[in-house]
Formats: structure tokens, C-alpha cells, sequence
């Protein structure tokens, strides 16, 4: 397997390009590349300046998940923007498409930072109960200030590169749209006195912001008193103010520490690998992707599937006729006997409906709309897998099932519960619904309530909370 960081030399611009499809996410191979490489561009004489850029259609998009709860492999990401920042050769870092959480963090390290404009950026950390902790919490307040620094970090929301640029995360927009001439025309204005770069850890320690930071406090109280690792963000965020880069890293580790040992962590991991993958149907052969489906009745959901039918390649249509692949009926609609035999019919019903359809499929939607759940009923497995896909590329979240709806027997058991209730009712139905074989993937149960019935996200979903050993389980209400 060839090596996922690799080093040439154009002129003399010497270029680091990350190849790690398909996000180009910084495992232990990238990293120990990246220090690597950075070598052997100092120690090439030819080369006054160093570009960092990625291959394929992302920079670095974070940390490896396949790394995710197993122990940490030097070097460690602090070790390796360390080492950038300290280059006595300027470096570049060229983004595009993604610079999240590690990724961004490793372009704070660099001297200038250049984007194509379609670039997003985020510290999205905070989202899986972390904080930025590879000095993103000190570095970006001092090219921002505190309050922005706050409001993207715990938050964890992206920017646009023209946002990046008004804030000074960025220094450059590039007009090119390939990262390798965008990199290469800043290193030659560097090189030519054209453009100044700057040592971020060197800047000056941004200006304290008492009312800034308890503003966001109360907020914070306010919208998720009971999340841990946002609370962490602030404290970090506001060391970056009150001493050395040094110290504030320091703190930034400590913190960063707590929130891998919270409970919150884990079941924020949780919750995020529950969501991939969940329209797959196990054992189900290749399905013929499904390009002609019939819209039996009206329903909200057919505005919004009808939003992305251009770009999915499927023709909707209000009549069935021989072509059809599928049909979808609105509650209260029916179709004939004449249907076409391989044309499968999906019946839409509400989450809070007792009984099934007599349809091979039911496609049960949450009370918020948010996500919904194809239950096979008679229909066979590749039949549900080619609905399943249908609905995934006109971007209608869907879990899969079988025999009958998982969110529908989670809706009855809180329909009428305090919502202080609810969570416990929740956890005690996961049983039922697992040992009836009702989902696939137990991890299932747990999306659907997260997404569709507003379980807490940092418990994990309740088949997860309700499974961990008593002295794991984050007590509920």
C-alpha cells in the first residue's frame, strides 16, 4: 500500500500532498506523512516554501473514524501542528471542499491559508461530545477574537470560505478550482514579497471577553444545560485569553481529557455511527434502481420528494401505468388490481397509526417529519433495498425494518407520558422491539428515536442506554 503523504518539488515551491481517499482524514499514516514530508521539504535545499494541499475532493475532513475508541498512536495531532507551526520555511495550506475539525486545525498551523470558493470550514467536535484539541480553541480566538470563536466551536457549525475570509480564518480566495495552482500562485507571491504570512500561535493573545463568554454561558444553560462538552468549549475558548499559547494548550488538553471520559462521548459516538448505513437492507441482493414512481394522493411528502427528483434521475408521475416501478399512496388512497406486477406499492402512514396497511411496504413518518421508516411487511428484501435507495437519493432519511413499525410502537409507548416520562418509556420498549427481531441492526432503534421522537442524542438512543452495564447508564427522566 503506497504511502498516504507524499513530497515533490516545483521550482522551488515544495509540495505536500495528503492522499488518503475518500475524505483524506488524518489516521496515524497521515500524520506520521505529514511529519514525514515536512522533513524532507526542510531539508530540501531547492525549496524556499511549502504548500500542504490533499488529492481527490476534499482536504483533510478529520479525525480517522476507524480510530475512533482505540488507543491513541503517536504521533499525536498537538505533536504534528507543532512541528508546521515551527517551520522556518513559510507553508501554505491549500483547502477545498471540507477543512474540519483536525483538518482545519492542522491549516491554523500553517503561515497562509488559501481557499477555493466552494470550501466549507468547522470545528465540528463538539457534535460527538469533544473540543477542538489539537489547539483549535486557542489558535482560531487569535485570529478572530473570542466571540467568534465561541460561536463557531460550540456550535460546530460550518462556514463558507467567503465567511472564513471576512472572519480572517483565511488570507485567500482563489479564482482557480484546482488546490495545486492555488497553492502554487501563493507561494510564488510569497516568495516575491507579494503576501506576508503570519505564525498564528505567535499572534497576540486576543482581547478578553467577559461578556462575550457569559453570554454564552447562559445560553448555553438555557438551550443544553445538560450537555458536558459545549460547557468545556467555553472554558477553553476563554483560556485562550488569559495566558501563552504554551498555557492555553496546556488547558485546552486537560479539558479535552474530561470530555473523552464523559459518558456523553461515547454515547455521542454512538449515535453517530447508528446513523450510517441505516437504509441497507441485510442479505438484500443488488435492486434495480427504481426511475418511474407514481404519487397516489397528496401529502407533504411529495413536495419535498418532488424537490429532488431532477438531480436523483427519477420520473414522478400522478397515474400508474405499465412503466411504473413503484407507487406511493397517500393515507386514505388505494390503488386498483390492475397495477402492474412488478410494481411495488408503499403505503404511507402516520406514526401514531395502529394497525398496518395490507401493502407489501409502509413507509411510517415520524411525528417531526425528520425521518422515516420503510417497513417490510410481505415484500421481499431487494424490493425494500430498491425503495430504500430510491428514498435515500431524493434525500428522505430512512431506516429500514421488518414485520411492523418500530416507531410506531415507540409513539404508543409515550403517547400521553409527561415528557419527563418519556425517555424511560422509550428504553423499556427498545427491549421489546429488539427481541421481536423488528429491526435489523439494534443500533436502528436508537437512530429512530434520536431523529424521529427527540431522545436525547448524548444518551445514545435508548436500546444503547438501556443495554450498558448499570454503573455506564446515564441516569434519565
Amino acid at each position: 500500500m503506497s504511502a498516504p503523504v507524499h513530497y515533490r518539488r516545483i521550482d522551488e515551491i515544495g509540495v505536500i500532498c495528503i492522499d488518503n481517499p475518500p475524505v483524506n482524514a488524518l489516521s496515524q499514516a497521515v500524520r506520521a506523512g505529514l511529519l514525514a514530508t515536512l522533513k524532507q521539504g526542510l531539508k530540501d535545499t531547492d525549496a524556499k516554501a511549502l504548500v500542504i494541499m490533499a488529492k481527490g475532493r476534499t482536504f483533510i475532513a478529520g479525525a480517522d473514524i476507524r480510530e475512533f475508541g482505540k488507543p491513541a498512536q503517536s504521533p499525536l495531532l498537538p505533536e504534528v501542528i507543532t512541528q508546521l507551526e515551527a517551520s522556518p520555511k513559510p507553508i501554505i495550506a491549500v483547502l477545498h471542499g471540507t477543512a474540519l475539525g483536525g483538518g482545519l486545525e492542522v491549516a491554523l498551523g500553517c503561515h497562509l491559508r488559501v481557499a477555493l470558493p466552494d470550501t466549507l470550514l468547522g470545528l465540528p467536535e463538539v457534535k460527538l461530545g469533544l473540543l477542538p484539541g489539537a489547539g483549535g480553541t486557542q489558535r482560531l480566538p487569535r485570529l478572530v477574537g473570542i466571540e467568534a470563536a465561541l460561536d463557531m466551536i460550540t456550535s460546530g457549525r460550518f462556514v463558507n470560505a467567503e465567511e472564513a475570509h471576512e472572519l480572517g480564518i483565511i488570507d485567500i480566495i482563489s479564482e482557480t478550482s484546482e488546490p495545486l495552482q492555488a497553492g502554487l500562485a501563493a507561494a510564488s507571491d510569497v516568495l516575491a514579497g507579494k503576501r506576508e504570512t503570519r505564525v498564528t500561535g505567535q499572534l497576540p493573545t486576543p482581547d478578553a471577553n467577559p461578556a462575550a463568554v457569559a453570554d454564552f454561558r447562559v445560553r448555553l444553560a438555557d438551550e443544553a444545560p445538560a450537555l458536558f462538552s459545549p460547557f468545556r468549549c467555553i472554558d477553553a475558548v476563554e483560556a485562550s485569553a488569559q495566558g501563552t499559547l504554551d498555557e492555553g494548550l496546556k488547558r485546552e488538553r486537560e479539558l479535552f481529557l474530561l470530555c473523552m471520559e464523559s459518558p456523553q462521548r461515547n454515547g455521542l459516538i454512538h449515535s453517530f455511527f447508528a446513523a450510517r448505513n441505516i437504509h441497507k437492507v441485510p442479505q438484500a441482493e443488488e435492486a434495480t434502481p427504481l426511475l418511474q414512481i407514481a404519487l397516489i394522493g397528496k401529502h407533504p411528502l411529495f413536495e419535498r420528494l418532488q424537490q429532488h427528483a431532477k438531480r436523483a434521475g427519477i420520473t414522478f408521475s400522478t397515474t400508474i401505468t405499465a412503466d411504473t416501478q413503484a407507487c406511493l399512496l397517500a393515507p386514505g388512497d388505494t390503488v386498483d388490481n390492475d397495477i402492474p406486477d412488478h410494481c411495488i406499492t408503499v403505503s404511507i402512514i402516520a406514526a401514531d397509526t395502529t394497525d398496518m396497511p395490507q401493502t407489501p411496504l409502509a413507509l411510517v413518518l415520524s411525528p417531526n417529519l425528520a425521518v422515516a421508516e420503510l417497513v417490510a411487511l410481505t415484500s421481499e428484501r431487494t424490493q425494500q433495498q430498491a425503495v430504500a435507495n430510491a428514498l435515500k437519493a431524493l434525500r428522505q432519511p430512512v431506516v429500514v425494518s421488518q414485520g411492523n413499525s418500530m416507531l410506531s410502537a415507540m409513539t404508543r409507548a409515550i403517547k400521553g407520558r409527561p415528557v419527563n416520562q418519556q425517555t424511560k418509556a422509550l428504553e423499556a420498549i427498545s427491549h421489546s422491539i429488539a427481541e421481536n427481531e423488528l429491526c435489523y441492526r439494534v443500533s436502528d432503534i436508537d437512530l429512530l428515536a434520536i431523529e424521529g421522537l427527540e431522545y436525547p442524542r448524548h444518551l445514545g438512543g435508548p436500546h444503547y442506554q438501556a443495554t450498558l452495564p448499570a454503573s455506564s447508564r446515564v441516569e434519565t427522566s
